[in-house]
């Protein structure tokens, strides 16, 4: 039996020009979680990360946390889907910096509303696969992990999209209940999955050990 800890990127700049880079906060997500992992004695055989800039500091981070080097392997199946490719399909105009709780909600409306119909087939937002190719690009790395992995750690820092991807495909959910576990995803939260070379079955979902503590309540974020 193998562990794979799939860990979602700690907090980027939404609402920025370039979202994707960490904030300072989520730098800061990532090494505590770095030391958790070196806290609970947790080794890693393999190291897997999608191309993104935030996936590989958030990387960086746990890695120093851990006071660890490695190499690791860049995985573009585990790219997170572009948010305001799906949205425009729902919502052609461009939509205005969210600044208040009412914008934030009605962002994230139009966004369950693109991602449904992305999965359905009904659309395919700009620059992005289809959804069924998106599937694919998620379950191939977890091919990998079980082809090349049995019987050891392995961590993979990916995003959202992907990690709910990867429980709604072991599961088998709904794409209406992958939608709402995508949604609900904190930052460097670890959803674990044990593995033998045939099947990945689900342990955890979502958590995060290392933000448990009072000291850290205003590091949980979603973002």
């Amino acid at each position: 039996m193998g562990t794979l800890y799939l860990v979602r990127h700690g907090q980027a700049s939404f609402g920025a020009e370039d979202y994707d880079n960490l904030s300072e906060l989520g730098h800061k997500q990532s090494v505590r979680l770095g030391e958790y992992f070196a806290h609970k004695g947790i080794h890693f055989d393999g190291l897997i990360a999608g191309t993104l800039r935030r996936h590989k500091q958030t990387l960086a981070g746990i890695l120093e946390g851990m006071n660890h080097e490695g190499e690791h392997l860049s995985w573009d199946g585990l790219n997170e889907y572009d948010s305001e490719a799906v949205i425009a399909t729902v919502h052609p105009h461009k939509l205005e910096k969210p600044t208040s709780p009412e914008m934030y909600r009605a962002h994230f409306r139009l966004l369950r509303d693109g991602l449904a119909q992305w999965m359905a087939g009904v659309v395919t937002p700009h620059g992005m696969p289809s959804y069924a190719d998106f599937v694919s690009g998620v379950s191939s790395a977890l091919d990998h992990v079980r082809a090349n992995h049995f019987g050891k750690n392995v961590l993979m820092v990916t995003s959202g999209g992907p990690i709910s991807t990867a429980v709604g495909y072991i599961l088998g959910t709904s794409p209406e209940t992958t939608i709402e576990l995508n949604l609900r995803i904190r930052n460097t939260s670890i959803t674990e999955f044990a593995f033998t070379p045939k099947r990945h079955m689900l342990v955890g979902y979502n958590a995060i050990p290392h933000l448990e503590d009072p000291q850290y309540a205003s590091w949980v974020t979603y973002s």
